[in-house]
């Protein structure tokens, strides 16, 4: 009987090992996309933990959505330089999405409230 309860138990966290396809601590999921004129950059920036995510990026030139994921902290996107008519300010906001609409061109923009908030977006 000993010996049967520990076949039982051994199948069993076999089982629980079994066929995963995470990496060793978890992760995996989500990736897709990638390739296309975007070379696998994203077209959304996180706004959350004082920082922009990712930056600098690489982009094609078309929309940009910066994505505020803050927990209502407020931030700010204040754009610094880029070519032509730069887009509007933001302003304060702590939920929601902002899409911004870029040519080709380099673009450096801050958050008005924290100070060595900042990022690039290089636009193709």
């Amino acid at each position: 009987m000993g010996s049967r309860l520990g076949l039982a138990a051994g199948l069993i966290v076999l089982a629980a090992c079994g066929s995963s396809t995470s990496p060793p601590g978890g992760g995996g999921g989500g990736g897709g996309g990638g390739g296309g004129s975007t070379g696998g950059h994203s077209t959304t920036i996180t706004v959350a933990n004082n920082t922009f995510r990712p930056t600098p990026d690489t982009v094609p030139a078309g929309d940009v959505t910066f994505s505020w994921a803050s927990g209502g902290v407020g931030h700010t996107v204040s754009w610094d330089s880029g070519p032509g008519t730069l887009p509007a300010n933001t302003g304060t906001v702590t939920s929601g999405t902002r899409v911004f609409t870029l040519q080709v061109g380099t673009y450096l923009y801050h958050c008005d409230i924290h100070a060595g908030m900042s990022g690039q977006i290089v636009v193709q």
